[in-house]
C-alpha cells in the first residue's frame, strides 16, 4: 500500500517548511534511507528523508512552496498504484485513476471490499488528523516515547505538549497542531517509533480510528472492528498462531518484497512471523514488531555438562547488557563511516603557552566572563582558518566544498556520549562572546536542550581531553568537517632553546585530515598559523 510522507517538525518553533530542493522526482525510485528533499524552517535548511522504499507517485509542494507541519508532501508506493484515497483534499482525483483500480481485478473479495475501506478512510481522515514521529535531528532514525503529556479522551489543542521524544541528540517536546480529542496513542512510555511511524490521532470523537491504523498496516478495515468494538487495539493478539497456518497451508509465503528483505536483514525466519496484512499477508510492520521465541537448545547443553567434580571459583562470571540509547547508535554509526570511509592523516604539533597563560590571566581580570584555554583554541582555529580556507571544507564526493563561513564544533562528553555543539562565525566573535556561548551550550547539551541548529553545520570541530589528564591523543573526523583537532592537556615540559634548557609550558594538538580534500602541506600550513597564535595571542586582537 502506498505510504504518505508529510511534512516532519523540524524545530521546537516550526509551524511550516519551505521546500528548498526536490532531490527525487515523480516516477523515481527510492530508498528508506533517500533524501527526497531539503526544507527550510524557521531556523535552518534540513534534510528529510521518507523512510519507505518505493516510487515516488506524487509531489505535493512544488519547490519553494510551503506547506503545514504533518501536511502530505509527498507519496510513495508501487508503480500505477491509486493513490487518491490518501489525499484529504483531493477528492476529485479518485475519477481519474479508473483505470488503475480495475488493475487488481482477479483478485475478487479484496476488490468487492476496497470501497468501504476507502470510504471508512476518506471519512476518518475528514475528521481526525493523524500525529506521526517527527523528524527532529539530521541523523534521527526513531525516537523514544519518554513521557506523553496527554492520554487518551482528553481535548487537545493545536499548541499543546502532546509527549516528550529522546531522539539521538536530545529530548524534544512533540506539539501535535491540530485540536480536538486525543483519540489514540500508538506508541507507550518507553518504547520507541520509527520517524514518520504513527504515535497518536486527534479528532473528532467517535471517529473510526482502526480505518486509518488498517489502512497503514496494509489490513481491511473488517479486521479492525472486534478491536473498535471492545476498546482497545490490542485483540488482534489472539490471531497470530492463526494467521501464520493459514500463511503457509500452501507451501507460499505470503509476504511483501520489503518484509522479506527486513527479515534477511535481521536473520528472522520469515516463516515465523504473524502477518497482519490482506489475508495473512507479511507486512514491513509485523517485521519491525516481531520478537524471535526463545530458543530452548542453550539450556539443553547447560544440561549436557560433565558430571566430574570441577574447580569452583570463588566468585562467578557475570557480565551487564547496557542498551544503546539513541545517542550512543548514532555515534556508532557516524563514527564508523567516517573511520572507515575518509582517509585519515594525522599531524602533531607542539605549542609554548607561557604567553597564552599570561595573557589569559590578564584578559580574565577584565573579562565579563572567564576566558577558558579552550575558548582561546576556538578562537585561534577560527582565525587560522581564515587563512587557510582548504581546511575549511567538505568532501562531498564529485566535488569540495569551500565554506565561506567558520563555523567550530566542541566536542562535550554528557551521561550518553558525545554531542557537538556549534560555535558559529566564530572568527567574527570576541573571546568573551565566545566564552559566554561556549559556555550556554554546554549546558544544554549536559541538559539535553540542544537544539537541532545547535549542534549541525560545522566546519571544523575541537576535541579537548587536556582537562582529564590527556598528554596528546588522536581524534576521528566528525563528518562533513575536512578535519578535527584534538587538544592534549598543558605540562611543564624541560626544552632545549639557544643552547640553554629551561622548561616551558607546552600543549600537544594532533590534527586528523581527510586527505581526499586536505593535503599534508595544507594542514601543516594551518597548525603553523594556529601556532603562531596560540604563542602569542596578541595577534589574534589585531
Amino acid at each position: 500500500m502506498a505510504e504518505v510522507i508529510r511534512m516532519p517538525l523540524l524545530s521546537d518553533t516550526m509551524t511550516e517548511g519551505v521546500i528548498a530542493e526536490w532531490h527525487k522526482k515523480v516516477g523515481d525510485t527510492v530508498k528508506a534511507d533517500d533524501v527526497i528533499a531539503e526544507v527550510e524552517t524557521d531556523k535552518a535548511t534540513m534534510e528529510v528523508m521518507g523512510y519507505v522504499e518505493g516510487t515516488l507517485l506524487y509531489i505535493g509542494v512544488e519547490k519553494g512552496k510551503a506547506a503545514k507541519v504533518n501536511g502530505i508532501i509527498a507519496i510513495v508506493g508501487k508503480p500505477g498504484e491509486d493513490y487518491s484515497s490518501l489525499l484529504e483534499d483531493k477528492k476529485e482525483a479518485t475519477a481519474a485513476p479508473a483505470p488503475a483500480a480495475a488493475a487488481p481485478a482477479p483478485q475478487a473479495a479484496p476488490a468487492a471490499a476496497a470501497p468501504a475501506d476507502d470510504a471508512a478512510l476518506k471519512e476518518a481522515l475528514k475528521n481526525a488528523t493523524v500525529i506521526r514521529m517527527p523528524l527532529l535531528s539530521d541523523t534521527m532514525t526513531e525516537g523514544k516515547i519518554v513521557a506523553w503529556n496527554k492520554k487518551v479522551g482528553d481535548v487537545v489543542k493545536s499548541d499543546d505538549v502532546l509527549a516528550e521524544v529522546e531522539t539521538d541528540k536530545a529530548t524534544m517536546e512533540v506539539i501535535g497542531y491540530a485540536d480536538g480529542t486525543l483519540l489514540y496513542i500508538g506508541v507507550k512510555e518507553g518504547d520507541a517509533a520509527k520517524v514518520n511511524g504513527i504515535i497518536a490521532i486527534v479528532g473528532k470523537a467517535g471517529t473510526n480510528v482502526d480505518a486509518i491504523l488498517a489502512a497503514e498496516s496494509g489490513a481491511p478495515v473488517a479486521a479492525a472492528a472486534p478491536a473498535a468494538q471492545n476498546g482497545t487495539t490490542a485483540t488482534p493478539a489472539p490471531q497470530a498462531a492463526p494467521v501464520v497456518a493459514a500463511n503457509n497451508t500452501d507451501g507460499r509465503v505470503k509476504a511483501s518484497p520489503l518484509a522479506k528483505k527486513l527479515a534477511e536483514e535481521k536473520g528472522i525466519d520469515i516463516n515465523q512471523v504473524p502477518g497482519s496484512g490482506d489475508g495473512g499477508r507479511i507486512v514491513k510492520k509485523d517485521v519491525d514488531n516481531f520478537v524471535p521465541a526463545a530458543k530452548a537448545a542453550p539450556a539443553a547443553q547447560a544440561t549436557a555438562a560433565p558430571a566430574a567434580p570441577a574447580f569452583v571459583p570463588a566468585g562467578q562470571e557475570g557480565f551487564t547488557d547496557v542498551p544503546l540509547t539513541k545517542m550512543r547508535q548514532v555515534i556508532a554509526r557516524r563514527l564508523s563511516e567516517s573511520k572507515f570511509s575518509a582517509p585519515h592523516f594525522y599531524l602533531k604539533i607542539d605549542v609554548n603557552m607561557d604567553k597564552a597563560m599570561d595573557a589569559r590571566k590578564a584578559i580574565n581580570e577584565i573579562s565579563p566572563v572567564k576566558i577558558s584555554f579552550n575558548d582561546m583554541v576556538i578562537k585561534a582555529s577560527a582565525m587560522a582558518l581564515r587563512q587557510h580556507p582548504d581546511v575549511n571544507s567538505s568532501w562531498m564526493g564529485d566535488y569540495i566544498r569551500q565554506n565561506q563561513h567558520i563555523h567550530i564544533g566542541s566536542a562535550v562528553a554528557i551521561e550518553d556520549g558525545l554531542i557537538v555543539p556549534v560555535i558559529r562565525f566564530a572568527d567574527q566573535k570576541t573571546l568573551s562572546q565566545i566564552a559566554t556561548e561556549a559556555k550556554s551550550l554546554y549546558d544544554k547539551a549536559k541538559n539535553k536542550k540542544l537544539q537541532p541548529q545547535e549542534f549541525s553545520g560545522n566546519t571544523f570541530s575541537i576535541s579537548n581531553l587536556g582537562m582529564l589528564g590527556i598528554d596528546e591523543f588522536t581524534a576521528i573526523i566528525n563528518p562533513p568537517d575536512s578535519a578535527i583537532l584534538a587538544v592534549g592537556g598543558i605540562k611543564e615540559t624541560a626544552v632545549v632553546e639557544k643552547g640553554q634548557i629551561k622548561t616551558a609550558n607546552i600543549m600537544k594538538l594532533t590534527m586528523s585530515c581527510d586527505h581526499r580534500s586536505v593535503d599534508g602541506a595544507v594542514g601543516a600550513r594551518f597548525l603553523a598559523t594556529l601556532k603562531g597564535f596560540l604563542e602569542n595571542p596578541v595577534t589574534m586582537l589585531v
